[in-house]
């Protein structure tokens, strides 16, 4: 590493251009560096976490540390697990220590480089509220034209033909969101929001922030929620959100082979890190309409790195999210102009208003509670099985050895959902 440091840094003091970073952890120096890439007793990490399960696993559904457990339980790993994780790439988020670079950083002054951090995190909320607008109306869209044909069927008496209709509409929308993933890109599979955590705590996954997953993460899940599954778009739009900060922060796309020649000097895995933290919570904002519930989130629930100018960065970027989606959607129903541009009803924006106070008694305090206590023990027995059946569903997937009937498999699993 020192010897390139040198190198380049004599090149661009002759040149006196901007001098070049060492390259950080790309996908293609990650991939040739790796243990599984060089020798045979490493793994290849897996290209699609749904259906990854060790063969060597020989613990029962209800064995402890095999699922996510109280911190006191510690987690048993098998051999083949522990391969996996020892082929993934750690980051370390580390500033270059070239003098050379240093010395050019210096140059462009507090005012210039600062500046520009506000712009990209201004740049990445907009984006993000456009993002959220398209994915709310075009879901809202598919539903409107599935209960408009309905309706038709339902005033001419064919109940059945309605039915078949509802069903099948749905259905064909559902394969198309479970066969894009499945087979284009499988990264996008899920909210994204553990790649997201894992990316910011300092474990590199592959193409969890590409252009081919923004994109097909997008129609899927205007299919999934147009069509009526029982899914939100809240998760997605935090992993869509974190593509976001990931790409138009560092200007290039290695999938486009196209690199601007914008803002170089943010191309480094700390500059990076820190938009991706801003972009995952303008998704939240734009999903939920709250600029503070998205700086909370990235605070509290995604980033271990942090400071006091990063809080008000990503604040920003989190309300400049929320208003443009707010302010798009105020001017369209749809994708129809309303004539209502900038006008911001309360009805419409406020999930739970209250218009009228309720008068309360202390006694209903006790079916509150008991309505508490029975909540969290159903949640908690809901927790349990959750996992123990995703568990239990990837080691059925995994046993299938044929790859194209598991992925059929995948692709009409939501179907029967529906």
């Amino acid at each position: 590493m020192s010897a390139y440091v040198l190198q380049h840094d004599i090149e661009d003091q002759q040149t006196g251009e901007a001098p070049s970073l060492p390259e950080t952890s790309t996908e293609n120096n990650i991939r040739n560096r790796l243990p599984w890439k060089k020798s045979g007793h490493s793994v290849e990490p897996p290209r699609d976490d749904a259906v990854y399960y060790p063969k060597d696993d020989t613990y029962g559904v209800f064995a402890q540390g095999r699922d996510y457990e109280p911190v006191y339980i510690t987690h048993k790993y098998t051999e083949e697990e522990k391969k996996t994780l020892s082929s993934f790439e750690s980051e370390d988020y580390l500033p270059s220590h070239s003098e050379i670079y240093k010395s050019w950083l210096r140059r462009q002054g507090p005012l210039g480089y600062m500046l520009g951090k506000w712009i990209i995190m201004g740049l990445i909320g907009f984006c993000v509220g456009i993002i959220g607008f398209l994915l709310h109306n075009l879901s809202e869209e598919i539903a409107k034209l599935k209960w408009h044909m309905v309706e038709k069927y339902l005033e001419n008496q064919d109940f059945a033909v309605a039915s078949l209709f509802a069903t099948g509409y749905s259905v064909i929308f559902v394969l198309f969101s479970a066969f894009i993933v499945v087979f284009l890109r499988p990264s996008a599979s899920g909210s994204g929001i553990p790649e997201v955590s894992g990316f910011l705590n300092g474990t590199h996954l592959r193409h969890i922030f590409n252009i081919k997953t923004l994109a097909v993460k997008f129609f899927s899940c205007v299919a999934a929620v147009g069509c009526g599954l029982p899914v939100g778009p809240e998760g997605p739009m935090i992993h869509m959100g974190a593509l976001v900060g990931a790409g138009l922060s560092q200007f290039k796309s290695e999938t486009l082979r196209l690199t601007i020649p914008v803002f170089e000097r943010f191309r480094t895995s700390e500059d990076k890190r820190n938009f991706i933290s801003a972009g995952a919570a303008a998704g939240v904002s734009s999903a939920f309409g709250a600029p503070v519930g998205g700086l909370l989130f990235s605070m509290e629930e995604v980033s271990s790195f942090w400071t006091t100018t990063l809080s008000w960065q990503i604040f920003f970027c989190c309300m400049i999210a929320t208003f443009t989606t707010d302010l798009f959607n105020s001017a369209f129903d749809g994708f129809s102009y309303t004539g209502n541009f900038g006008q911001f009803k309360t009805q419409r924006y406020i999930l739970f208003q209250i218009e009228k106070g309720i008068d309360v008694n202390i006694l209903m305090f006790i079916p509150t509670m008991i309505i508490g206590v029975i909540g969290g023990i159903l949640g908690a027995v809901f927790t349990i099985m959750t996992l123990k059946m995703a568990r239990g569903r990837k080691r059925l997937l995994n046993a299938i050895s044929n790859e194209w009937v598991q992925k059929m498999v995948r692709i009409f699993e939501p179907a029967l959902i529906m």
